[in-house]
């Protein structure tokens, strides 16, 4: 259908043709096409690019300007996270949000929380004793980093951020949280809203441009937020210098445990582990740093080779995909979270993993951070 349309012989409406955007609107936008196809077509890429057009000349739906702008609506309802999330699940005005969004009836939209990782990370930070803070003349100060404040760790779930922080300090790194709002920009690519997403990497380029010249490696929790540096950033800014040492100092967060010199200072983790890795992750990252982690911390790690989870992104929060977006999820995930046994730890890098884990089987699923944090926990105990 793409090619039709660039030939313009068969497909007569070009860049507003409905046909083309019927064939495109079941793209999970999951990437494997980049990796596992032959050709290394990225319909994910293409289909934000057409989107980006069809919409020159029509309105978004609500929903894509909610769950596009995502980072937008949770900074502004983190300032009365409780209001926020009574509001959004009275049973009045909370339905009244799912019929303006077209969110099917078995879904929860995720809550707040009560205080923002930033938040957290800027009274820790201010809690360091001054004479561990790095400087000149402290030549023995520890290796800086960067850690990616993500939305979704940032306003739904800062715990992930805390354990992430805890991990890297006591592996010998100085963490800096940025206390600016900085967004990847992920979910504008689902909706094709290429010119707010290169916005936003040119703010946060701007934002970061002391941390990116120093070259110091700026680490994400978040696979999709990982993805768009690794991916999209240089291909918007494909002669921009920035743009490219951005790329090349990006790193998952067990990806650079594993690549830093870190895995060796892990404790032991005598668990068993059910892994399920993000789409992205697998997709583009170098290292399986996770699953090379827990390996080597001694887990009992069950490897899943699922595929896409079904939520995949705001997916799985429109009605008329809901029934896909679960076929998906029981192709494989979450059979396989059912039948794991109480003792065993779910482990997902991924929010919206996280989201259809919880939502379809009621069983929590942890971050990675959270799991090294325990071991940590259990070998002092």
């Amino acid at each position: 259908m793409l090619f039709e349309l660039l030939q313009g012989e068969i497909v007569g409406d070009g860049w507003r043709d409905e046909n083309v955007k019927e064939a495109l609107d079941l793209c999970l936008s999951c990437k494997a096409c980049k990796s596992e196809c032959p050709t290394n077509v990225d319909i994910s890429t293409y289909r934000a690019e057409f989107l980006s057009h069809y919409y020159e000349s029509k309105r978004r739906p609500l929903q894509a300007e909610f769950f596009g702008r995502i980072d937008r609506w949770a900074r502004l309802a983190s300032f009365s996270p409780g209001t926020a999330n009574l509001l959004s699940h009275a049973p009045g005005f909370g339905g009244l949000i799912r019929v303006l969004l077209g969110l099917p009836s078995e879904r929860k939209l995720p809550r707040l929380a009560s205080r923002t990782f930033q938040s957290w990370a800027r009274g820790w930070e201010n809690s360091v004793p001054a004479d561990v803070q790095p400087g000149p003349a402290n030549i023995a100060a520890p290796p800086q980093i960067v850690l990616w404040p993500d939305t979704f760790t940032n306003y739904f779930h800062p715990e992930i951020g805390r354990a992430a922080l805890e991990v890297l300090e006591k592996a010998g790194f100085r963490v800096r949280v940025p206390q600016v709002h900085l967004c990847c920009g992920r979910p504008l690519y689902d909706f094709g809203m290429l010119d707010c997403a290169k916005e936003y990497l040119v703010r946060i380029m701007r934002e970061l441009a002391t941390e990116i010249d120093r070259g110091l490696p700026i680490v994400f929790l978040e696979p999709s937020c990982a993805s768009v540096f690794r991916d999209e950033l240089c291909s918007l800014f494909p002669k921009d210098p920035r743009a490219a040492r951005l790329r090349d100092q990006s790193f998952l967060f067990g990806e650079f445990l594993q690549s830093h010199g870190a895995a060796d200072q892990l404790p032991k983790l005598n668990r068993k582990v059910l892994l399920h890795r993000h789409c992205h992750d697998k997709a583009l990252a170098t290292l399986a740093g996770g699953e090379a982690l827990l390996r080597g911390m001694g887990a009992e790690l069950q490897a899943l080779d699922s595929g896409c989870c079904g939520m995949a992104g705001a997916f799985g929060f429109e009605r008329e995909k809901y029934e896909i977006s679960r076929a998906i999820g029981e192709r494989v995930l979450l059979p396989a979270v059912r039948e794991a046994g109480p003792d065993t730890l779910v482990v997902s890098d991924g929010f919206s993993c996280r989201e259809q884990i919880a939502q379809l089987t009621g069983r929590k699923a942890f971050h990675l951070a959270e799991v090294l944090q325990l071991a940590g926990e259990q070998s002092h105990s």
